[in-house]
């Protein structure tokens, strides 16, 4: 009885150890060995059985055998002690290595991630020269003659715009010239109206009233381009640019139209009279009127366009854990094929709801959803694009999951947004080239397919979808490939575990014989 006894208690203990070094593993893992070990343990409650039979039997064998199943079968007791006491030496050293390593893991992804973000802003200023401007002299007469050589000349200390003096004949009329900006051929077009300089020279002779200096010259653009390009440096460069301009040629016109009236030693009357009606043809002379071709009238929509990405991959990373929680439940009990169907399709069914409550939250906020293609469809085709945007994300996390484990998965998630999110704050002329690859990742094609949507601005639709589903077809070949290395990784483990459990157990030894031998 002793023996058995024995062999019950031996084989308990290590099943307790088994497991726990299983709690390590793979889920398949544990999960089999517990299907596996939990035959083994019906012996100590056999054993505990047959002490109750012969518990009015005084033996010391039995009473002995009692008393070690006792001692298996009660909880440890909690041990308290204060965090610096000596015996607390091993749990703070463990405590202390785990925070060392989070803090030094965070501080390479800072160096690794943060200055992608930085460097993309820190230079904008001294690219201005990148964005592409035209001066366009339609009046051949003194103001656009005077106004080219004023630009020509003009050279300011701080930033300024790649000014260049196109020809009428090359550019064509002013439904041409809208037609450029608007497909972004260029950020800014100023343009010097056709005879100028004739309604000037006719309103100050007849001294004209209603002469409006600022019909002499128009200035294009588009500010739903690039918002904060557009109010950062393209409208007041070229307000700049303008004022100086206009000042000086204001200036040299003033000169000669009152040497003009005093050229004899006597004053002429009849213009004095004239510039005291319309003062406004010597001063300004000229002004311009500023033609926003797409204003971005909904300042919230920067929350789509940008913030908001952010939370749309927050959002995919929730759905995330969450999905790799749940799959610890059944993946132990299914095959690979339909396993990797469950990764794929769960997630793309649980961004169907999201996607439709983050476009309504875009609705709720009068976001101009229908300027380009009505209300109706212009809600629905952003649900597409937020849909499928989301889901290039998304699973991107998800199949990294699988290798980084939940336990590393949100530095990926830190990395997959800083990358993305760089090359959208500001346009590609503003920035390094190395930017550049924002093209070929998802938020940039979202953010741009949604001012398309909301400000009519130029489309490159087809682009950014072709983009944005590549990454989930690229996501769901990793996905698969991560997932089938796994499962075959956790394949060989289990085996390794088998035949661990099928081989014989230990003899006891011969002081262990000797021990039982004198107890009894």
């Amino acid at each position: 009885m002793d023996t058995p006894a024995r062999s019950s208690r031996e084989h308990a203990a290590a099943q307790m150890q088994a497991a726990h070094s299983i709690g390590r593993g793979s889920s398949a893992v544990r999960h089999a060995e517990y299907a596996a070990q939990a035959e083994p343990f019906q012996p100590s409650s056999g054993i505990l059985q047959v002490d109750f039979e012969h518990e009015n039997k005084p033996s010391r064998k039995s009473s002995f055998v009692a008393d070690e199943v006792s001692q298996v079968q009660e909880p440890f007791a909690p041990v308290y002690g204060r965090f610096f006491s000596p015996t607390f030496a091993p749990l703070r050293r463990s405590y202390f290595t785990i925070v060392g390593r989070a803090t030094l893991l965070i501080t390479v992804l800072m160096w690794a991630c943060l200055p992608i973000y930085w460097g993309a802003l820190v230079n904008s200023a001294s690219l201005t020269g990148n964005l592409e401007a035209w001066f366009i002299d339609r009046d051949g007469g003194r103001v656009g003659q005077g106004m080219t050589l004023a630009v020509q000349k003009y050279s300011p200390t701080g930033p300024r715009l790649n000014w260049k003096f196109m020809k009428p004949i090359d550019v064509g009329d002013d439904d041409d010239v809208i037609r450029m900006v608007l497909e972004e051929q260029v950020w800014v077009a100023v343009v010097v109206q056709a005879n100028a300089s004739t309604h000037l020279s006719a309103a100050r002779v007849n001294g004209d009233q209603t002469y409006d200096p600022t019909t002499a010259i128009k200035v294009y653009y588009s500010q739903a381009r690039q918002e904060i390009a557009t109010g950062n440096y393209i409208v007041p460069l070229t307000t700049q640019m303008l004022q100086t301009t206009t000042s000086a040629y204001a200036t040299s016109v003033a000169q000669r139209v009152f040497a003009q009236i005093d050229s004899n030693g006597e004053p002429n009357s009849t213009a004095l009279q004239m510039i005291a009606n319309a003062p406004q043809t010597i001063s300004p002379a000229i002004s311009w009127t500023m033609v926003n071709l797409r204003p971005y009238q909904a300042p919230a929509a920067q929350a789509a366009t940008l913030v908001g990405n952010i939370f749309l991959c927050i959002f995919a990373f929730m759905i995330t854990m969450a999905n790799s929680t749940a799959r610890t439940i059944v993946s132990p009990h299914m095959s690979f094929l339909p396993y990797l169907a469950l990764r794929l399709a769960v997630p793309l069914l649980a961004y169907l709801p999201l996607s439709l409550s983050y476009t309504l939250v875009n609705l709720a906020f009068k976001l101009p959803l229908g300027t380009k293609f009505g209300l109706g469809a212009g809600f629905m085709v952003s649900w597409v694009y937020i849909y499928l945007g989301m889901a290039a994300l998304g699973l991107s996390l998800e199949a990294m999951i699988t290798i980084l484990t939940p336990r590393f998965t949100p530095f990926f998630l830190f990395t997959l947004i800083l990358y993305n999110v760089a090359p959208v704050v500001l346009p590609d002329e503003l920035q390094s080239p190395i930017y550049s690859y924002g093209t070929g990742f998802p938020i940039w094609n979202l953010s741009q397919a949604l001012r398309t949507i909301m400000f009519d601005t130029n489309s490159q639709l087809g682009k950014n979808i072709a983009v944005i589903v590549a990454w989930i077809l690229l996501s769901c070949g990793t996905m698969s490939i991560l997932t089938w290395y796994t499962r075959r990784r956790e394949a060989r483990q289990l085996r390794a575990h088998a035949a661990r459990a099928n081989s014989p157990v230990d003899t006891p030894s011969k002081a262990e014989k000797g021990k039982e031998k004198a107890v009894d």
